[in-house]
């Protein structure tokens, strides 16, 4: 365990580091640890996996990732060379009149409703070409508005079942109908964004300030008369065709559980329907899929595969269990903390499935209810994300676009203070949100339990 520890805490401090890549160094990380877990032999240990195939299995529960960013990023791309997002981009700039302050807050709001209904891959990669499009438009530095929607991203991702990979894997788990996410989740994801809001408002005072002088509003106002929203609009029936396409991936998104679909085949559908209807350079297009981003995280998941496969989590988690003595008190905020942090270290995804079996055993126990307990991980782990550069596939997608194409480097240091500062409050609300609905008895017993 502490071998893989420290490989991997010297892999986040490569990913961390500005001269090497951050991709070379979690692609680095895991061919040294790959190396490691099939040969401890070395160390007079049993290797981690039987068989290299066996590596595989790790990628393999992440190939949905992979595909949606794939999908997606082919039809951000044809529906972008359509005019589409520009377009939008005018007419949202026009009816908040380029206001910075009224801007950044319809931006973000915005965020919450595209990652509730599209998940939070393909929402970022939307969101990313809209905000840039909308920054250069005006002038306006991307860097406080890419931010805010990748911390923002993960309070929609709480929304409902299927807006969020830690969502699906408990709430099926724990046969959490889609209704109690409603009821539950949803609430407590509006008030994440406010926490999440009043905290960014705080560090981008300056940089998006709300008030602005009549000179500023005078000079707004003359650059929005020359706008034109169908200036790059080669084609009124492509822009129709592409924007007809993704209402339907977006609807497709919204209903894919219910079709019994994954999210990975409405992307790779959308990606392949603008390539048929909408697309006139299918090479180009294709060519424009962000292999930079699949291979950071082919790197990550495959050395936080082998950190998993080591048993450190399950091993870290039982000692928080062992603090609380099953004392619901106790064991929500333990919880909450554990997960969240967990969550902005090694990623959502393992750390949710490390703790489902966990969380059920403890539930299990005489006089502890089990309700709480799901819903504290749902709303920690998806929020624990907010707090590190790599902390979640939003501030990952939002920080690779910020550096790609505005030339803009955030430190982990910078990220952290504004992150951290948001993913401690809402923890914090997070307890006393659980620990208020339990003693008022509002948590909504689970079928098999009622």
């Amino acid at each position: 365990m502490g071998l893989f520890a420290i490989g991997m805490l010297l892999t986040y401090v490569g990913v961390a580091v500005d001269r090497l890549h951050k991709t070379v160094a979690a692609l680095g990380g895991a061919l040294v640890l790959v190396l490691l877990a099939l040969n401890m032999q070395w160390f007079g240990e049993k290797p981690l996996f039987d068989k290299y195939q066996d590596v595989y299995n790790i990628l393999g529960g992440e190939l949905n990732i992979f595909a949606v960013i794939i999908g997606t990023g082919i039809l951000v791309d044809v529906v972008g060379k359509s005019g589409l997002f520009h377009f939008i981009s005018i007419w949202i700039v026009r009816l908040t009149h380029g206001r910075a302050g009224l801007l950044w807050l319809s931006i973000n709001l915005l965020t919450f409703f595209l990652v509730a209904v599209l998940t939070i891959v393909p929402a970022m990669l939307i969101l990313g070409s809209l905000v840039l499009v909308i920054c250069r438009s005006l002038d306006y530095s991307p860097k406080p508005f890419l931010l805010s929607v990748a911390i923002c991203a993960n309070s929609g991702a709480l929304a409902t079942f299927a807006s969020g990979l830690p969502n699906i894997m408990i709430g099926t788990w724990a046969s959490i109908p889609y209704v109690q996410f409603l009821e539950v989740s949803l609430p407590f994801a509006a008030f994440s964004l406010l926490i999440a809001m009043g905290v960014l408002r705080f560090f981008f005072r300056n940089s998006v300030p709300w008030k602005q002088t009549e000179e500023q509003k005078v000079a707004l106002d003359a650059k929005l008369r020359e706008f034109d929203p169908w200036a790059l609009v080669e084609s009124r029936w492509v822009l129709i065709r592409s924007a007809l396409i993704l209402s339907l991936t977006v609807l497709g998104f919204a209903f894919a559980t219910t079709l019994g679909l994954g999210v990975d085949y409405v992307a790779m559908a959308g990606g392949v329907l603008s390539l048929l209807f909408a697309g006139k350079g299918v090479e180009d297009a294709i060519g424009k899929v962000n292999l930079t981003v699949i291979l950071f995280f082919t790197g990550l998941f495959l050395v936080i595969g082998c950190v998993e496969a080591t048993g450190a989590l399950e091993w870290l988690a039982g000692q928080v269990v062992a603090l609380s003595g099953g004392k619901l008190e106790l064991l929500v905020p333990l919880l909450a903390v554990f997960s969240a942090v967990t969550s902005a270290i090694v990623d959502n995804i393992p750390v949710a499935a490390t703790l489902i079996p966990i969380v059920e055993s403890v539930g299990g126990e005489p006089g502890t209810p089990i309700e709480p307990l799901w819903w504290t991980l749902i709303l920690s782990s998806n929020l624990g994300g907010n707090a590190t550069p790599i902390g979640s596939i939003s501030c990952v997608i939002a920080l690779y676009t910020l550096k790609k194409e505005a030339g803009v480097t955030v430190g982990w240091g910078e990220f952290i203070k504004i992150g951290g500062t948001v993913m401690v409050l809402q923890v914090i609300g997070i307890i006393i949100y659980i620990l208020a609905l339990q003693h008022l008895g509002w948590i909504p017993a689970l079928p098999q339990a009622a």
